[in-house]
C-alpha cells in the first residue's frame, strides 16, 4: 500500500477517513477542511490598529449572535456588522477592564487635584488672602 504523508495548511483541519471498497479493500481517505479564520478582537481597529474600537449600537439579532455598530476614534472607522456570542463576550470583557481602568485614573486625577486645591487654599490662609467676610 503506498502511503502520502499530507500535511494540512495551517488554515486548514485535516480528516482521515477508512472506506472499504465493494471489492473488500480498505482505504484511507485523507480530507482537509478549511478552518474559520478567528475572530477578530472587536476592539482592534482593523484600518489603524487602534485598541480603542467602541460600539455606537448593539442589538440582539437572534439567539447567539449580535447587530453592532462600532466606531474607531482614532481614525473615524465605522462598520455594522453581525457577530457571535463569544466574541462579543470577549468585547463586553475589554469594555469592562477599559471601565475600569478609566475610573481608576478619574480617580486619581480627582484626588491629585484635590490635594492642590487644599493646598492652595491653606496657603491662602496663611498669606492673609482669606478672611472671615469671604465666607
Amino acid at each position: 500500500m503506498q502511503e502520502f504523508e499530507h500535511t494540512p495548511a495551517p488554515d486548514h483541519k485535516r480528516y482521515i477517513r477508512k472506506v472499504t471498497l465493494p471489492s473488500g479493500k480498505t482505504i484511507e481517505v485523507i480530507a482537509f477542511e478549511l478552518l474559520q479564520p478567528p475572530e477578530r478582537e472587536l476592539h482592534l481597529c482593523p484600518e489603524c490598529g487602534c485598541d480603542l474600537v467602541y460600539p455606537l449600537t448593539w442589538e440582539q439579532a437572534d439567539r447567539s449572535r449580535w447587530e453592532v455598530s462600532l466606531r474607531c476614534p482614532n481614525c473615524e472607522w465605522t462598520v455594522t456588522d453581525t457577530f457571535e456570542e463569544e466574541s462579543i463576550q470577549r468585547f463586553d470583557e475589554t469594555l469592562d477592564r477599559g471601565t475600569e481602568s478609566l475610573l481608576d485614573d478619574l480617580r486619581h486625577l480627582t484626588r491629585a487635584n484635590m490635594e492642590g486645591d487644599v493646598e492652595r487654599f491653606a496657603e491662602a490662609l496663611a498669606a492673609g488672602h482669606v478672611l472671615p467676610e469671604d465666607f
